[in-house]
């Protein structure tokens, strides 16, 4: 299982395109942020933070019960933190998603629905604002949000909150009595 460390070093590579980090000697880890989306101290290298520990371990508490392999959580865990701190900040794109009632108030590592004509997805929620929410897609399978538009496993999107079902249910094992 992947710990957090203070050796671990944030950095932008020219040569990959995206924001890295390094573990230790011989792993790094490529995250889903290019360029584009970054914000600026994110050219600068830095150290995984007091605050990224954190963040960490709390996406990894609430990705714990989701169908993926470890690696798989480690990896969503850690695009999560990097989208939190070094994402750059976006208006919703709700116009994707479907209007869900009243909407939920999500707090940081919960779980949400968000559907539209074409497919249901799952999303934890990064970063929370006052209406609208970023969330990172914690399915295996892309979800799209138009014809030509889809997001992959672990990339963000802003999305307003009456876009938005709970759904930290899926994360619930039932414990069934058997009677006698």
């Amino acid at each position: 299982m992947l710990k957090p460390s203070d050796k671990w070093n944030w950095y932008y590579s020219d040569d990959e395109g995206h924001l890295m980090m390094e573990l230790d000697d011989n792993m790094l880890f490529r995250t889903n942020l290019s360029r584009k989306v970054l914000v600026e101290c994110a050219f600068h290298p830095s150290s995984f933070s007091v605050d990224d520990a954190s963040d960490y371990q709390t996406f990894k508490e609430h990705i714990a019960y989701l169908p993926l392999s470890e690696p798989r959580k480690a990896e969503l865990a850690l695009y999560c933190v990097a989208a939190k701190r070094f994402h750059k900040p976006v208006q919703p794109k709700s116009w994707f998603f479907s209007h869900q009632g009243q909407g939920c108030e999500p707090e940081m590592g919960d779980i949400v629905s968000l559907v539209n004509d074409i497919n249901e997805g799952h999303f934890i929620v990064l970063d929370v604002g006052n209406n609208a929410s970023l969330c990172a897609l914690v399915d295996l399978e892309d979800f799209s949000l138009n014809g030509s538009k889809s997001l992959a496993f672990g990339q963000v999107i802003k999305v307003m909150h009456d876009r938005m079902a709970c759904a930290n249910h899926i994360l619930t094992t039932d414990t069934i009595a058997l009677v006698g």
